[in-house]
């Protein structure tokens, strides 16, 4: 922050500065300081509404302020552990439904368990979820397709 400051990025300040303030809302309202997960998960929540605020100012024809949005997630990506490509993604999800002997649908919940520890900060919730489903509904298909 105090770079930002420096060299007067009033963007990358204010976003460091809304950071901040929510980890040390955060940290307050846990009573201790935060860990090192609990402030990637702040972080990952900050990101997180970013993104749905980009869709609102969208749909609301606030080109200006989605794209604001956009250059805030990009800040604060920096300080996210690094991103899991699609194919180490698919990796993670056959393997957790292996170690849990999901079978079909119903149990997304308990391969999600295994993954999300996992996944945090790392990649999108709602991407994972679809990626499980995806490859539990293909298993479903191939089960009743050949009993």
């Amino acid at each position: 922050m105090h770079t930002a400051i420096r060299e007067h990025d009033e963007l990358r300040r204010d976003t460091l500065r809304m950071a901040i303030a929510a980890a040390y809302n955060a940290e307050k309202a846990a009573r201790r300081p935060l860990t090192d997960d609990e402030v990637t998960s702040v972080l990952v929540r900050e990101v997180k509404t970013r993104r749905e605020s980009v869709v609102a100012f969208r749909a609301g024809g606030r080109e200006e302020m989605a794209k604001r949005e956009e250059a805030e997630i990009g800040i604060l990506s920096a300080y996210l552990p690094q991103q899991l490509g699609e194919d180490e993604l698919r990796g993670m999800v056959t393997a957790a439904i292996e170690q849990t002997g999901a079978a079909s649908a119903r149990d997304l919940g308990k391969v999600m368990a295994v993954l999300s520890p996992q996944t945090r900060g790392r990649a999108d919730g709602k991407i994972v979820s679809g990626l499980v489903a995806q490859e539990l509904a293909k298993r479903d298909l191939a089960a009743h397709d050949h009993p």
